[in-house]
């Protein structure tokens, strides 16, 4: 039997819970204002890593926390700034933007260690020191790498679902 590589009914109703949730208790919807990479928004990036996380976990019938994986994929990049404005953004954005993103979210919302390893060590090879020491985190890692190369080559394949999401 082949491995599953589509999400779940139950991943999916996880996915959209975990989504209301933030955007009613974060700043999260802010993140539609910036780019990321490409033509692609950090909001839209964030979700792409969520779901591509998740099918991972599908794909390699993988045992992990699936809510702290959504958690943490949809705030991996919740720095809130624009990173390509070098006027109003931090130096060494790649760098930084984890610890700012960590400090944001945990000002904004509880997280667990699980979802405070995925923000902050995310950028890993590129924070040599900064790796992840969850599945979670390692997953989100990848999927990260993955999705910014999809967005900036504009592969957009491998979106599996369009969130329309009012900004109320």
């Amino acid at each position: 039997m082949a491995s599953q590589k589509t999400l779940t009914i139950s991943q999916l109703k996880l996915f959209d819970y975990t989504l209301a949730q933030l955007v009613q208790r974060t700043r999260i919807l802010e993140s539609k204002e910036y780019v990321q990479h490409g033509m692609t928004s950090v909001f839209d990036h964030c979700l792409n890593v969520a779901i591509i996380s998740l099918k991972l976990v599908c794909l390699f019938k993988l045992a992990v926390d699936e809510k702290s994986l959504i958690t943490g994929a949809l705030l991996h990049d919740y720095f809130l700034y624009d990173w390509h404005n070098k006027e109003s953004s931090p130096s060494w954005h790649g760098f930084k933007h984890p610890a700012i993103a960590l400090s944001n979210a945990k000002r904004d919302f509880p997280l667990n260690t699980i979802e405070t390893d995925i923000i902050m060590n995310h950028m890993f090879p590129l924070t040599f020191f900064h790796f992840p020491r969850t599945k979670e985190g390692w997953l989100i890692s990848i999927a990260d790498k993955f999705c910014s190369l999809a967005e900036i080559f504009r592969v957009q394949k491998y979106r599996a679902r369009q969130w329309r999401i009012n900004n109320k």
